[in-house]
């Protein structure tokens, strides 16, 4: 471009910048293609895929998988905490500390089974690999500690008729019960239907909780 003294003014700069974010663009777009892939492959059960199985799927080339991620770890990282968020909206319950004891009960137990199907093969693979990838031990460790608050704080009124010790037993007991390792161990492991294991947890969350119920 000529201004009126004659003078041309240096295009460089406008030109890189349309390159520059179309490139950052691309790359936000393929590292999202290479996520999603990932989560595909877990959904259908592959918990340990290749390399050139993710990057087939993600529609790229092998080599340039890496040019998006620093190495399996960062993306299996991405790759969990991506499906942690898709499973939040599915955290909220529509009940409080008023609600009858029994709605309560079965309202917690629906929205946990929702929460595991939801995250369900991410969740294996976060357990999986938490002893050695120190963000995916913090984000599971985080998650955990929020499901167990909102679970004392649902039945604080029961809690609160028991003793110290008791109500430190009850909580204790009704968070393992209320985990996924449970939702997988009754449904996966003893090959029972999510009917029939939402029946045994809530069975046994009534017993533990209900005043006087526990040990």
């Amino acid at each position: 471009m000529t201004d009126i003294a004659g003078w041309t003014a240096p295009t460089t700069g406008r030109a890189a910048r349309p390159e520059t974010d179309g490139r950052r663009l691309r790359k936000a777009a393929n590292r999202e293609a290479v996520v999603d892939a990932l989560l595909d492959l877990y959904a259908e059960g592959n918990l340990r895929p290749s390399t050139d199985a993710i990057a087939e799927r993600a529609g790229i080339s092998p080599r340039s998988l890496f040019r998006y991620f620093e190495d399996t770890d960062d993306l299996t990282d991405e790759a969990v905490t991506r499906q942690f968020s898709r499973a939040m909206p599915l955290v909220r319950l529509d009940v409080d500390s008023s609600t009858p004891f029994e709605e309560r009960v079965r309202a917690l137990v629906d929205q946990r089974f929702r929460i595991f199907a939801a995250f369900g093969e991410a969740a294996q693979v976060a357990r999986m690999r938490m002893p050695f990838q120190p963000r995916l031990a913090q984000t599971l460790a985080e998650s955990r500690q929020f499901l167990r608050e909102q679970l004392r704080t649902l039945f604080a009124g029961e809690l609160d008729t028991m003793d110290d010790e008791q109500a430190d037993a009850a909580l204790a007991a009704a968070d393992v019960l209320a985990t996924f390792e449970s939702y997988q161990l009754l449904t996966a492991d003893q090959g029972r239907s999510v009917a029939e294991a939402k029946a045994v947890i809530c069975r046994s969350l009534s017993v533990l909780l209900s005043p006087g119920g526990a040990p």
